[in-house]
């Protein structure tokens, strides 16, 4: 017997369209590439959103195509985010940062006919064009420029098709299961691959980013995604959003800490997300200012292991720091730190000590540990193994792949982690990234968390450098502050009693700054071709080897 409910599809329209009837006049504050803030509501998102589907029919785009977008956290791009994907075309959001030769590759992948982008990356678009055969139409995110005119002829302005558009467009009934939004992954190991989301899992996944123990998005929040709008959709926050009603700021270019910092306390933020880098400037800003953030109350961390040392400092200001773990093939939620009921009577040293971890999956992932054989290992937060995860929002196959992305219908992330029996999972280390000395596993986030609690460093990165007798050995990359002049020997001896002595790197190697990729990950591939073989050198043969 069937349930005799209604059945509606789940479908991006339909957050959309809640957020103009009952949240209409809810602000969403934008800072413009060019300077100045933009104060709309979505009311006005929903209407320009419509107004842009149309003049995408005019433009003869079909559903099911990809229109691409090279832009910044702006309101236009919010617009473009609901615009292109309720009338059922695929909404690209690319990385400006990454190398023409993959922007290319990508765009011509993922076949875009629409390119809209922001003015900053007019030389980036000038110098692509020639190579991009399937782009129909280039589109400024802006209103008329004589100048953009003369450098890119044909070009349309964003804000002459909004004008000819029509708001009382009508969004198509789609299957639930159709492509909304297409991300590809950073290419750090061969090209890019692209995970096609679909309307179906874009609406799961933001019910379960909004829920109490997840990221706890609700009407009363001001929510500024730091995180861009070109990294797996802004972590799916302008979705869970428009589904709870919150207000938005949208930080467009300016993402150093005293403009972050200027705009939290211009207006009231209550939520800010962010990858540990991001939030290293913040901090940085809000001690010199004196500022004491009043209205910010959590911001969530991802992307990278949020050190212990940051999560003590957000706390000293009155703000709660949500541990989270995901992944582009994941959209990209997977796991959020929050305490249980059991919990709530621990000292609250031991509380910290659990807010540590990535947290536990939410409704609608599931996670499971396996060792090289296969074999599924215990969740008794001690043993390590390679973590799998299978749930609603979780790739099957990456796009135009021949194949599923899955192993017994399980995807690998290429993460080595430990989960303990209430799900609460840390991750130990990427894969290719843990270092294995004399046999024995070296985990690099616990290095970089130790040196990052060191008062002399902003940055540091831990790598496995190539060794004669050990076979591999841990090395320090690190970042002074400011103004501090510790010695190598200082930053080793901060590790006694931290950690196994034979655990503690073998040399520090100060630079003045750490390589990062286009959402702010650090690059260690980079480092260990810089520094990789740095132990083999001859004054690297005693420990410790310092420069």
């Amino acid at each position: 017997m069937l349930g005799q409910m209604m059945q509606m599809p789940l479908l991006i329209s339909s957050l959309l369209e809640h957020a103009e009837r009952y949240h209409g006049a809810t602000e969403i504050i934008s800072v413009n590439t060019s300077g100045g803030k933009t104060r709309t509501h979505w009311a006005a998102v929903g209407q320009r959103a419509r107004q842009l589907a149309s003049q995408l029919d005019q433009l003869g785009i079909q559903a099911g195509e990809c229109c691409a977008t090279l832009a910044w956290n702006n309101h236009r791009h919010l617009e473009i985010y609901f615009g292109v994907s309720s009338s059922g075309r695929v909404c690209h959001t690319i990385n400006p940062r990454l190398f023409p030769a993959q922007l290319s590759f990508i765009i011509n992948h993922a076949q875009d006919q629409v390119l809209f982008f922001d003015k900053t990356f007019l030389p980036l678009v000038v110098g692509l064009r020639e190579h991009l055969p399937s782009v129909k139409a280039y589109v400024l995110l802006d209103a008329p420029d004589a100048v953009v005119e003369v450098q890119l002829p044909g070009v349309l302005f964003y804000e002459d098709l909004i004008a000819a558009g029509d708001s009382q467009y009508q969004w198509p009934s789609l299957d639930e299961q159709s492509a909304s939004s297409l991300c590809y992954t950073s290419g750090t190991t061969g090209d890019p691959k692209g995970v096609l989301y679909s309307h179906r899992s874009t609406v799961l996944h933001s019910l379960a980013v909004s829920l109490p123990d997840s990221l706890g998005l609700s009407a009363q929040d001001c929510v500024m995604p730091v995180v861009p709008m070109f990294h797996v959709n802004a972590w799916g926050i302008p979705y869970a959003a428009a589904l709870t009603g919150a207000s938005l700021v949208m930080p467009g270019p300016g993402l150093d800490g005293a403009s972050l910092l200027q705009l939290i306390d211009e207006e009231q933020v209550t939520l800010a997300l962010g990858v540990p880098t991001i939030w290293q400037g913040l901090l940085s800003a809000i001690e010199k200012s004196g500022s004491t953030v009043p209205s910010l109350k959590r911001t969530v961390v991802g992307g990278a292991a949020c050190p212990p040392s940051m999560m003590a400092k957000f706390r000293d200001y009155g703000v709660d720091t949500i541990h989270a773990w995901g992944m582009t093939e994941l959209s990209p939620i997977g796991t959020v730190n929050a305490l249980l009921h059991k919990h709530m009577t621990l000292p609250i040293e031991d509380q910290q000590q659990i807010r540590l971890s990535q947290g536990r999956p939410v409704f609608g992932i599931e996670l499971r540990l396996i060792n090289d054989q296969g074999e599924v290992l215990a969740n008794d937060g001690k043993t390590q193994g390679n973590l799998q995860c299978r749930g609603h929002w979780v790739v099957d196959t990456y796009f135009h792949a021949e194949h599923p992305a899955l192993e017994a219908g399980w995807f690998s992330t290429g993460d080595v982690a430990t989960m303990d029996a209430d799900g609460y999972m840390q991750i130990r280390d990427r894969s290719k990234d843990i270092i294995k000395s004399g046999g024995e596993w070296i985990s690099t986030v616990e290095l970089e968390n130790i040196a990052l609690a060191h008062p002399d460093l902003i940055g540091a990165a831990a790598i496995a450098a190539k060794h004669e007798k050990w076979d591999e050995r841990p090395l320090l990359i690190a970042v002074r502050r400011e103004g501090r002049e510790p010695s190598a020997a200082e930053i080793l001896a901060f590790f006694d009693g931290k950690i196994a002595k034979w655990q503690i790197p073998d040399a520090v190697i100060f630079v003045e700054s750490l390589p990062l990729n286009g959402t702010g990950k650090l690059m260690k591939n980079k480092l260990r071709e810089q520094f990789g073989e740095h132990l083999l050198q001859p004054a690297a043969d005693a420990k410790p080897s310092t420069i």
